[in-house]
């Protein structure tokens, strides 16, 4: 608790290049807060519903039954549900549609990266600013006959300190974020095109015992 403490009383002397710093690491908690949510709520996959598309021929109804304990937001009941819904449609209508809904899915789940993305290049260019301004000061302080303020010179020099340090820290923090959520969701869309492949076999198996039986 103490160094938090310290810390913060560190940060008031960063110049001002902490306070534009500090909306970007607020900006960037809040972006990695709303995805742990967006991904604990719609993004939840139960094992038994896995288990069952992987099953050789599996029967609707099942899957219906499965896709009922979905929430209507889950984005893989979403897609499963395009899926299911117009089954009766040709082959390549459904993967059409199956591919539009993928995107509108994967467009949600990226919602906000590109912040992270630019929070990640622009935080460390914001402490190196500070830093260039603590030196500056320091620099200003030094005249042609020597050191002219030696507290003043030691001021500016931890200006600069601190604002290099508290821009590479954000950029560190939104950079695990970033590189986190975009596996996560790279592994999602992987799962969904998975799924639908699934789906869609099923539904040439069923069309083709169809003929046989005809």
């Amino acid at each position: 608790m103490q160094e938090i403490t310290e810390a913060f009383q560190a940060m008031k002397f960063g110049g001002v290049t902490i306070y534009p710093l500090l909306a970007l690491a607020v900006l960037a908690l809040v972006i990695i807060i709303d995805k742990f949510y967006l991904y604990r709520r719609h993004i939840q996959f139960p094992l038994t519903m896995s288990n069952l598309i992987e099953t050789y021929g599996f029967t609707w109804e099942s899957l219906e039954q499965e896709l009922a304990t979905l929430t209507p937001e889950n984005y893989y009941g979403r897609f499963c549900r395009i899926v299911l819904d117009n089954r009766d449609k040709p082959v390549w209508w459904l993967e059409s549609r199956a591919g539009d809904e993928a995107q509108i899915i994967e467009e949600g789940m990226g919602r906000g990266m590109w912040i992270l993305e630019t929070i990640v290049t622009g935080a460390p260019l914001l402490g190196l600013l500070g830093t260039i301004t603590g030196m500056m000061h320091s620099f200003n302080l030094i005249g042609g006959t020597g050191l002219v303020d030696p507290s003043g010179v030691t001021g500016g020099v931890a200006q600069a300190l601190i604002a290099t340090a508290f821009g590479i820290f954000i950029a560190v923090f939104a950079l695990f974020g970033f590189n986190f959520f975009s596996r996560r969701q790279v592994q999602v869309l992987e799962k969904m095109e998975r799924l639908g492949t699934r789906i869609i076999d099923n539904i040439r198996l069923n069309r083709h015992e169809d003929k046989v039986k005809q």
